[in-house]
């Protein structure tokens, strides 16, 4: 996986966040950026992160932080 462009948002600075890049197959990944490449890839596909981003942006998971 080393081909992957990994990203995360511009609003990390504190280094506990999480990075995200294309896997192909439609398939996105979701990493550790403590961990960079020894962490474990979460793999979703495109529908399920749109899904989670769409419901991150209208405030359903503000309870949780």
């Amino acid at each position: 996986m080393a081909d992957i462009r990994w990203r995360k948002s511009s609003y990390s600075n504190n280094g506990d966040c999480v990075e995200l890049g294309p896997l192909g197959d439609g398939m996105v990944g979701i990493r550790d950026d403590k961990l960079r490449d020894d962490s474990p890839v979460l793999r979703f596909t495109r529908g399920e992160m749109l899904a989670f981003l769409q419901g991150a942006k209208a405030g359903e998971f503000d309870d949780l932080v």
